[in-house]
């Protein structure tokens, strides 16, 4: 039986694969990207969310309370008339979680969709993601990763599940140390592995204007691709989403990144995808 953190899961998602599918976000992650969409899937540790919109300041969730779920946040996250807190991140086993999630495999799979699992980052929880892919090894499985992990992680993961999605963010290393807080050489060493097996797996590249959203650097994303013995399924173009800092305030962070330029997609050089053997598309 292995344990593992989770902070959300959404059904009926279209974005994460195939088909229809479930999503199961794993919280914790290595990476710092400056324009992290899920502030709450940041920390491997539960923790508050807490919305300011709406608060009438009565002071209830301050009293005492005998709720154990509370206690570490000295607050109760119950009893907000408004529904304003919660906790992001919940232990499961895995036994108990895939019996949760085999219970739509039939609804799923008449989509051609399946299961998602994405975070935060999964293969940061590599024992409790292995033990829910074995047992889910009859359904549809994806693993949306940033690569950042050890090999023998991530290609025990790529082997276990149905196919992979990896993003590229930056491909040089100091850029991607500035804007993400790691080095990518994991990472690239773990796609150059996955560019010659006969595995399926599917490139995502979140478009962050004036960061690395430029067409150079993107025809050199697609040129970096095109000696892979197996070409990725698709290439997924990310656009940015300029509510990216809403959620911050409710996990407590501070969001940094300023984004002041338009986003121009029609630069986007998805022929230079396509002249190369590979289906760019902009989600």
């Amino acid at each position: 039986m292995s344990k593992g953190m989770i902070f959300d899961i959404k059904e009926l998602t279209l974005q994460d694969g195939p088909g229809l599918r479930t999503t199961v976000f794993f919280k914790g992650c290595p990476l710092r990207c400056a324009w992290c969409h899920n502030p709450e899937g940041i920390s491997p540790q539960p923790q508050l969310l807490v919305s300011r919109n709406g608060c009438a300041g009565c002071g209830r969730c301050r009293r005492p309370c005998g709720h154990p779920e509370c206690r570490p946040f000295d607050r109760c996250v119950h009893i907000c008339p408004q529904n304003l807190i919660k906790i992001a991140g919940q232990i499961y086993d895995d036994a108990a979680l895939a019996e949760q999630l085999l219970s739509q495999a039939e609804d799923l799979a008449f989509s051609g969709g399946g299961i998602t699992f994405s975070g935060g980052e999964p293969l940061a929880q590599p024992e409790f993601l292995l033990a829910l892919l074995n047992r889910l090894a009859r359904i549809d499985t994806v693993v949306e990763t940033s690569g950042y992990a050890r090999e023998t992680v991530f290609r025990q993961v790529t082997r276990a599940c149905t196919r992979m999605y990896v993003d590229i963010k930056l491909l040089e290393p100091e850029r991607h140390r500035q804007w993400t807080g790691v080095d990518n050489e994991p990472i690239l060493r773990n796609l150059t592995w996955l560019k010659q097996q006969d595995r399926p797996y599917v490139i995502r590249i979140p478009l962050i204007p004036g960061i690395n959203d430029e067409p150079a650097h993107l025809k050199r994303i697609a040129v970096w691709l095109s000696d892979a013995r197996t070409l990725p399924q698709q290439v997924e173009l990310m656009p940015y989403n300029p509510l990216a800092g809403a959620k911050y305030p409710m996990a407590g962070r501070d969001f940094t990144l300023d984004i002041r330029q338009e986003q121009n997609l029609a630069a986007v050089p998805l022929d230079e995808f396509s002249r190369l053997g590979m289906t760019g598309v902009i989600l």
